[in-house]
């Protein structure tokens, strides 16, 4: 039992303490649920976790989430300083290490990624915030001989009913000795001061001004550069090569064959980045073909092969297609095909690792610090204790910097040379060797009943699952404490069960699973065709194609019913009231069916990671021409956080979702990436950007993602305008006009 009397004199004594020393830290009940076991129990109070508040009143918050542009820096701040009574423009952000509290409790790895972070917070971040403040209380309570119903805080100080009080840093230490509060008292919505409310960004003035550190940024004493060139189709090797004069070269240090998660190329290490770059150009390396290197036709050839030859997995059955199908008075078929995508991250990948005698260190903008800190001991001596994981700002993540070949390979060279070493790949590199968003066919069918309604729904596609190439990091991060030598089997476990990470790998079909329309047969089934081209985590996942594709057919059933798009929708939307309600505010936004001078309107709507958005573009067909106006968004994410960040990442999202729609494409050749930099994989550029609306349900609901839900619907959006202006149905991406 912690003794909790207090005197002034030892209040005076303890306050005088060594200024600036750690004197409080805060974790969060429950921690077992959060991939800690055998760390911490349910009650205890982890040091050194989210909280930390010192003599001289510095508090620190440590953010578990990277910042890569969605706005977790400020969000997740805002949540604790909601509890804690302080303004976040107060408190310094730390980005933390790696530890199994800081695990993401849905996916039980440190990793950011399924527009999570503020779903995943909103409550142990406020219970954090209001165990803090209670604590403080009760000391100053002790300390002033004033009860503590009698005391508030305000921005960093406990105080009395005549303003007078005392600082959080005078408190820390006296607080941090008594019991945590058990269940803290939560505000209610209506004594919100930041939540709803806080529209700034606290990590824009160091962004603008140049001061925030990226990954790219990280310099080291003594720092070589490296780059690496690598076999063009994934999965190729080394035939011959003939390094002497990259070896000659200036400032050349060391030239070597480098293997890393599947890639095999040749590495070049040298002093300066320009000198491993002009030496790169004096390889000659003839590379070997693997057996599986499919060009774009081919892989599109295997998937109609197991459609017609497979039924897939069922994932979502009502009614009795079949028989609807037998007994239908018509049937619409149709077939779409999204193609391969790359990230195109700003900040190409990079990674800078320091290897020595004491162990190993990693600078690296990922999005999961426990699956780097795998990848590093796997392609290094170290075992995972030996390794510091050390997380910087990230310049655009979208889910590649879910995957880790990059700090893989980096760890590699630096073990090799026991130097630190910075590794940078170049834009060609970068999109040339992604893990991308998979290409998929979907074949989809529609039954007419006797009476001309629709009353049937089937939707088959295929594509690889994401999920197996990215399990051989993820399954070991989850077990760090196994042997190296066991993480292959934790791989092949995790490929065969699912369980070991998720209870069922969802990505490849969500949003097709999920159609919310009354129709009384549905009958959903996902086919997995893995070509071997890695693909991975890309912004939106399943729901980028799969919007497009349920978007875009529902719209085509419209107009077969000669039923007006938006309301054709509304009127099978009885049974999910929020839907409706996205869709009536985009409407009234864009004014439907009074689309902008020389425009045609069309709609989409798609509830991804829990959240509802519906769309409407204006577009306009000029000479052969698509040009998108305006795009219209109505958006229910649940309570909102920060309106001006929701806001932010709509607008990110339909730009994200339209540069895809009109211009992304990846396509191979013997297996190989055609693409290289933006003049042949092109972004949407600040001319052609159509006008953003954006309209926020002011929701009492719990808070949903918002980093990805802009996303879905944008080419279907787009897609079902261009059918009202020119007739043609676009069933594949990008959308081009014949």
């Amino acid at each position: 039992m912690v003794d909790t009397t207090l005197s002034r004199r030892s209040f005076l004594k303890a306050s005088a303490l060594g200024g600036g020393g750690l004197l409080m830290t805060v974790a969060l009940p429950g921690c077992s649920t959060m991939g800690s076991k055998g760390m911490i129990s349910d009650d205890e109070w982890q040091a050194n976790a989210w909280l930390r508040i010192d003599t001289n009143d510095t508090i620190t918050f440590v953010l578990d989430r990277v910042e890569m542009g969605q706005g977790t820096y400020t969000g997740l701040l805002t949540l604790l300083c909601e509890e804690l009574e302080v303004d976040p423009a107060r408190v310094q952000v730390e980005f933390a290490p790696v530890g199994g509290i800081y695990n993401n409790p849905l996916y039980k790895l440190q990793i950011t990624g399924g527009s999570t972070s503020v779903a995943s917070s909103f409550q142990r971040l406020r219970i954090a915030g209001a165990s803090a403040r209670e604590m403080l209380v009760n000391a100053a309570s002790r300390v002033m001989d004033t009860p503590a119903d009698q005391l508030r805080c305000d921005n960093g100080r406990v105080i009395n009913a005549a303003g007078k009080g005392l600082s959080y840093g005078q408190l820390a230490t006296l607080a941090a000795e008594l019991a945590v509060p058990s269940s803290p008292r939560l505000k209610t919505p209506d004594e919100y001061r930041y939540i709803g409310r806080y529209n700034r960004r606290l990590d824009a003035r160091d962004k603008v001004t140049g001061s925030v550190e990226y990954g790219i940024d990280i310099e080291l004493p003594g720092m070589l550069y490296a780059v690496v060139s690598r076999a063009p189709a994934y999965g190729g090797t080394v035939k011959t090569a003939d390094t002497s004069q990259a070896r000659n070269a200036a400032g050349v240090v060391d030239v070597f064959k480098i293997e890393a998660h599947g890639r095999h190329g040749i590495a070049v290490v040298a002093s300066s980045y320009w000198q491993a770059r002009k030496a790169q150009q004096l390889l000659q390396i003839e590379w070997q073909t693997p057996d599986v290197a499919p060009s774009s036709d081919e892989v599109f050839a295997q998937y109609a092969r197991d459609l017609d030859n497979e039924s897939g997995d069922q994932v979502r059955a009502e009614g009795d297609f079949d028989q609807a199908a037998s007994k239908a008075s018509e049937q619409l078929h149709v077939e779409y095909r999204v193609p391969y995508l790359a990230h195109a991250t700003l900040e190409p990948q990079n990674c800078v690792v320091k290897a020595d005698e004491h162990g190993m260190e990693v600078w690296a903008p990922t999005q999961s610090a426990s699956m780097a800190r795998i990848s590093a001991a796997k392609h290094s001596r170290y075992s995972v204790d030996d390794i510091l994981i050390h997380t910087t700002w990230i310049g655009g993540g979208f889910g590649r910097r879910i995957m880790q070949d990059y700090v893989a390979e980096c760890a590699t060279i630096a073990d090799r040379l026991q130097q630190p070493v910075k590794l940078i790949w170049s834009r060609e590199e970068d999109t040339a060797h992604d893990w991308y968003r998979p290409a998929s066919l979907h074949r989809l069918s529609a039954t007419v009943n006797s009476k001309g309604q629709i009353n049937g729904w089937q939707h088959r596609l295929a594509h690889p699952k994401v999920f197996d190439w990215f399990v051989p990091d993820a399954a070991a991060a989850q077990y760090a404490f196994m042997p190296k030598f066991m993480f292959p089997t934790l791989a092949v476990a995790g490929k065969l069960g699912e369980g070991i990470l998720a209870p069922k790998d969802s990505s490849g079909y969500e949003g097709a699973d999920i159609v919310p329309y009354a129709l009384k047969h549905i009958d959903v089934r996902f086919i997995q065709s893995d070509p071997g081209i890695p693909v991975g985590y890309w912004r939106s996942v399943g729901y980028s194609h799969n919007g497009f594709v349920v978007e875009s057919f529902i719209d085509e059933l419209a107009h077969h019913q000669n039923a007006d798009p938006l309301q054709y929708r509304l009127d099978l939307l009885a049974e999910h009231p929020r839907a409706v309600q996205v869709l009536k505010r985009v409407a009234q936004t864009a004014s439907w069916g009074k689309p902008l001078p020389g425009c045609a309107q069309g709609v989409a709507l798609m509830k991804s990671f829990n959240t509802w958005v519906a769309q409407i573009a204006d577009v306009k067909v000029e000479q052969g021409r698509i040009q998108v106006k305006r795009i219209c968004c109505a958006v229910d994410c649940g309570q909102p956080l920060n309106p001006d960040m929701i806001k932010a990442q709509m607008e990110g999202g339909m730009i994200f979702g339209l540069t895809a729609a009109l211009y992304g494409n990846i396509t191979l050749q013997d297996g190989a990436v055609q693409q290289s930099n933006f003049h042949d994989y092109a972004l949407l550029r600040i001319n052609e950007a159509p006008e953003l609306l954006v309209d926020i349900i002011d929701s009492q609901e719990a808070p949903t993602g918002v980093g990805e839900p802009g996303v879905p619907p944008v080419a279907a959006a787009v897609a079902n305008a261009l059918f009202a202006a020119s007739g043609q149905r676009l069933r594949s991406l990008p959308l081009t006009l014949s």
